[in-house]
C-alpha cells in the first residue's frame, strides 16, 4: 500500500491547470492567486482585456504562470471560444471556477425583465454552459476534474437590504445546479461544489459597506467582520486540490458565520 500523502502534498496542485471567470479583479482574483501558489497554471477571463492585463501582470509578479482571455458570459459564442482557446493553451482544464456574475438592486415590483435576463444569463445560463463545456470536452473523457461555482449566501435567503430579486434567484439556482450535476458526473470523478460568499469588499456589494449601512450588517456576523482579500483561499483550495477529494454537491458559506444566525 502506498504511503498516505502529506497535507502539503495533498494541496499540491503542480502540473495541474485552472479556468477562472471573474477572474480579473475581487474574489476571481484572489481564488486565482490561492490556485497559483499551490502550483496551478492559471486561464483568467473577464470581459474587458485591459483588466486581465493589469490582473496578469499581478499574478505573474508572484511568481505564477497565467494565460488571460476576454470573454462575455452572456454570449454563448464567447464562452464557447473561451473553452476552445483553453483546450488549446492549457491543454486540459482540471478546474473550473465559475465566479464570473452580476447583480442588480431593484425593488421586486419594479425590477426591469431585460436586467432579470442579464443577471440571469450571466450567474446561470453561462455557468451552466461553460460547465457543460469543460466537463463534455475535457473532463468526462478523462473522468476527472473539479468544478467550483460561485454562489452566495443569498441562495440561502432574501434580504429586504439587498431588494435583488434576480441575484437571490440566480444564486439559488446555482446552489441546485451545482447539487444536481455533483449527483449526475460524480460517478464519472467529477467533483462539483459551490462556495457562498457572503460580504466582501467589491464592486458588486459597495452598497452594502458604505457606513452607516455596513455597521447593522456587522452586528448580524457571529464574527464580527466582513470578508477579506485572503478569506476565500483556504476553501478554493480545498475544493480545487485532492484536500478535497471526499466533498461533492458540497455548498460551502464562506460568511463570517452569517449562515448560521437564524432569523438573520
Amino acid at each position: 500500500m502506498a504511503a498516505a500523502r502529506t497535507i502539503s502534498q495533498l494541496h499540491d496542485l503542480h502540473g495541474r491547470t485552472a479556468l477562472l471567470t471573474g477572474g480579473s479583479r475581487g474574489l476571481g482574483l484572489q481564488m486565482a492567486h490561492a490556485l497559483g501558489e499551490a502550483g496551478a497554471r492559471l486561464l483568467i477571463s473577464a470581459r474587458k482585456q485591459g483588466d486581465l492585463d493589469e490582473a496578469a501582470a499581478e499574478l505573474r509578479a508572484a511568481g505564477h504562470a497565467v494565460d488571460t482571455f476576454a470573454a462575455d458570459g452572456r454570449d454563448d459564442a464567447q464562452v464557447t471560444a473561451l473553452v476552445d482557446h483553453a483546450l488549446a493553451t492549457l491543454g486540459q482544464v482540471d478546474i473550473l471556477v465559475n465566479n464570473a456574475g452580476a447583480t442588480w438592486g431593484a425593488p421586486a415590483q419594479d425590477h426591469p425583465l431585460d436586467a432579470w435576463d442579464k443577471v440571469m444569463d450571466l450567474n446561470v445560463r453561462s455557468v451552466f454552459l461553460l460547465a457543460r463545456e469543460v466537463a463534455r470536452r475535457s473532463m468526462l473523457p478523462r473522468r476527472q476534474g473539479r468544478i467550483i461555482n460561485i454562489a452566495s449566501i443569498a441562495a440561502l435567503g432574501g434580504s429586504a437590504s439587498m431588494q435583488a430579486a434576480a441575484y437571490h434567484a440566480s444564486k439559488g439556482a446555482v446552489a441546485s445546479l451545482t447539487r444536481a450535476l455533483a449527483c449526475e458526473w460524480g460517478p464519472q470523478g467529477i467533483n462539483v461544489n459551490a462556495i457562498l460568499p457572503g460580504v466582501f469588499p467589491s464592486r458588486m456589494a459597495r452598497h452594502l459597506l458604505a457606513p452607516g449601512t455596513v455597521e447593522p450588517i456587522l452586528a448580524q456576523l457571529p464574527l464580527r467582520r466582513v470578508g477579506d482579500d485572503e478569506a476565500l483561499k483556504g476553501a478554493v483550495l480545498l475544493l480545487a486540490s485532492d484536500a478535497g477529494k471526499h466533498i461533492t454537491g458540497v455548498l460551502l458559506p464562506v460568511d463570517g458565520g452569517a449562515s448560521a444566525v437564524v432569523g438573520a
